[in-house]
């Protein structure tokens, strides 16, 4: 077993059971791509086992903190069996869920989301890419499914050396995917969708969104960013007679308009705006529309905090121009994605935007990603997403 020798002092991140070690912790030690690596203190003290990386600026991702456990095809059958069986016993009001989380379930850089009758995975670390086909078999053997999609095509896996991969790893056939959430049905395609094929994450704020929507009596509403009308569907699935979403995919959009049909719902209610976000609401402001509630789920801005302060200024903006869009009493459900942007510099960002657009707001909630996008309490960089329920005043 090959061996990396850390800095004296570096050490500190992974006793607190950080996963990650980056290239200037690393004083000597090389291994091949995806190697299984032991990691020692400066004094050779065993710290972890790991995957080694030498292209990524994370040489080390960490499999496991016991030095007594072996990294091997039984090793990612324990993980895999403990993920699924932790899904189990969620709640969850959908036959697509998060399997498997990264970091947060002791395999970092594999993501997996079940969609019905099909597996779709991501791939995206070295350690991950090196035991493929070995995660592929479990992952069929532990859910009786056929069918596993890989969709490894994001951009972190350049940084890794890693060419992107996409196409069926097992099984085969339609790409296309109908999957229930909540009271509404929605449909995706694994092949082409963002992510693994759809934002899971956003489930239970889906479902928040149609309850609050219910019950503050809201009839216009305005989703930002609409992707393929999750949001949407939930509003109308909430009562509201207008729904406007807004996207610069046209065929996001389509695919928002027969997600309407699909929930049964009257198409008059629902207008499909292939446009800017940020064009599209000053021109609203300017046309002096006012709507009851408002959805902004923008793309990451900030994907580090060298980014944040650039992100700052992006998110201000159309928190404050929603803020001037919205009746009083109205509701503004605002998100954030950005690693780069914690909790706290969000809700200080959107504070500001309401200073500038001179509203008053009060928080009715905090939401964060859906339970089966779960987060170790040593991996702060897993609290990615982030919302607030606003009701202005």
């Amino acid at each position: 077993m090959k061996a990396i020798r850390l800095r004296e002092g570096k050490d500190r991140s992974l006793l607190r059971r950080h996963p990650w070690v980056f290239e200037g912790s690393i004083a000597k030690g090389k291994a091949d791509a995806g190697e299984t690596v032991r990691v020692e203190a400066a004094d050779g003290r065993f710290l972890c086992w790991a995957s080694f990386s030498p292209e990524s600026l994370i040489r080390v991702r960490a499999w496991s903190f016991d030095e007594q456990e072996r990294i091997d095809a039984a090793f990612f059958e324990r993980r895999i069996a403990a993920a699924i069986a932790l899904r189990a016993r969620m709640p969850i009001d959908s036959d697509a869920v998060r399997l498997i989380h990264g970091e947060a379930d002791g395999l970092p850089g594999l993501i997996v989301d079940r969609y019905g009758d099909t597996l779709s995975a991501q791939f995206l670390s070295a350690g991950t890419e090196r035991w493929k086909q070995t995660i592929a078999d479990q992952l069929l053997a532990q859910t009786g499914l056929t069918r596993l999609y890989e969709r490894s095509d994001a951009n972190v896996r350049t940084l890794e050396g890693l060419a992107p991969v996409t196409g069926w790893l097992r099984g085969e056939g339609p790409t296309e995917i109908v999957i229930s959430e909540n009271t509404w049905k929605l449909s995706l395609d694994v092949a082409e969708g963002h992510k693994t094929g759809y934002y899971l994450d956003q489930r239970d704020n889906r479902r928040k969104f149609a309850e609050a929507v219910r019950q503050y009596g809201c009839q216009s509403v305005l989703n930002c960013f609409s992707y393929t009308g999750g949001f949407s569907v939930a509003a109308l699935a909430g009562g509201a007679s207008e729904v406007i979403s807004v996207d610069s995919s046209g065929p996001a959009l389509e695919r928002a308009t027969a997600h309407v049909a699909l929930n049964g719902f009257d198409p008059a209610r629902h207008t499909a705006l292939d446009a800017d976000v940020n064009h599209t609401l000053r021109d609203l402001l300017r046309q002096g529309r006012r709507f009851d509630a408002i959805v902004l789920d923008p793309p990451k801005f900030a994907p580090t905090a060298a980014h944040a302060e650039r992100a700052a200024r992006a998110y201000k903006d159309i928190n404050r121009l929603g803020l001037m869009l919205l009746n009083p009493g109205g509701l503004l459900f605002t998100f954030s994605c950005s690693g780069g942007v914690g909790p706290e510099l969000f809700h200080k960002i959107v504070a500001g935007a309401g200073i500038d657009a001179g509203a008053d707001g009060l928080i009715l909630d905090r939401v964060g990603a859906t339970p089966d996008h779960p987060q170790t309490i040593y991996f702060p960089e897993g609290e990615y997403l982030k919302g607030l329920l606003i009701l202005k005043r």
